[in-house]
C-alpha cells in the first residue's frame, strides 16, 4: 500500500471526518499535526489554493477538502463501505452531505465571530439541527440505517464540536429535550468503538476553544 499521510489539526471537526473514515476502513496512516498559525511549507505546497487542512497525501499525491477526501477514500478502499450500494440511497446520502456542507462552517463562525456574524452562524446551526431532527433521521439509529456511514461522519463532526463550543460561549442551541432524535443519534454515534477511540476529549477541546475565544475577544 502506498504511504498515506494526513495533514491536519486535532481541534478541527473537518480533520475528525477524515480520521474516522480512515479508521473505519482500517487504513494505516501517519498524522501530521499542523500549526495553523504557522503552516508548514508542505501543507502550502499540497494545498496551494485554499492553504487549509485537512489534506490527505496518498503515494505523494494530495487530496484536499474533507468530504472530497472521504469520497476519495471510499473509491480507493472499497472495504467497509461508507456509502450504500443502492443508487437511490447513495443519492440521498450525497444530498445530506451537501446540506451539511453548505452550512458546516457555521460551527467555526459560531466560535470565531461576534455580533451579526455570530448571529448568522447560530441561525445556520439551528437550521441544521431542526432539519436533521425533522427530516433526516426518521427514527433510524444512524442516518442511513444501522451502521455509521458518510452522512453520520459529516453530521458528527458538527454536533460533537457544537456540544463543546456552545458550553464555551454559554449559548445553548442543542438541547436533548428539544431534539430527542438527534440526541439518541449522537449518543449512538459516540459509542461506536472507532468513533469513541478517535474523539478529542471534551476537556481538551474546551481548553483549546476557550483560548481561541479569549484571543478573539481581545482583538475585537
Amino acid at each position: 500500500m502506498a504511504e498515506v499521510k494526513l495533514y491536519g489539526a486535532w481541534t478541527s471537526p473537518f480533520n475528525g471526518r477524515v480520521i474516522w473514515a480512515l479508521k473505519l476502513k482500517g487504513i494505516p496512516f501517519e498524522f501530521v499535526q499542523e500549526d495553523l498559525r504557522n503552516k508548514s511549507a508542505l501543507l502550502l505546497q499540497y494545498n496551494p489554493i485554499h492553504k487549509k487542512i485537512p489534506v490527505l497525501v496518498h503515494g505523494g499525491k494530495p487530496v484536499c477538502e474533507s468530504m472530497v477526501i472521504l469520497e476519495y477514500i471510499e473509491e480507493t478502499w472499497p472495504q467497509n463501505p461508507l456509502l450504500p450500494t443502492d443508487p437511490y440511497d447513495r443519492a440521498q446520502a450525497r444530498f445530506w452531505v451537501k446540506f451539511v456542507e453548505d452550512k458546516g462552517f457555521a460551527i467555526r463562525n459560531f466560535l470565531l465571530t461576534t455580533g451579526q456574524e455570530q448571529e448568522k452562524a447560530m441561525k445556520d446551526l439551528m437550521e441544521i439541527l431542526e432539519t436533521a431532527e425533522q427530516q433526516g433521521l426518521g427514527g433510524k439509529k444512524f442516518f442511513l440505517g444501522d451502521k455509521v456511514g458518510i452522512v453520520d461522519i459529516a453530521f458528527g463532526s458538527i454536533f460533537y464540536w457544537l456540544e463543546v463550543v456552545q458550553d464555551v460561549l454559554g449559548v445553548r442551541l442543542y438541547e436533548p429535550h428539544k431534539f430527542p432524535g438527534l440526541h439518541s443519534w449522537i449518543e449512538n454515534f459516540k459509542k461506536e468503538p472507532v468513533i469513541q477511540e478517535n474523539l478529542p476529549t471534551y476537556d481538551e477541546l474546551s481548553a483549546a476553544f476557550k483560548a481561541v475565544r479569549l484571543q478573539i475577544l481581545a482583538s475585537a
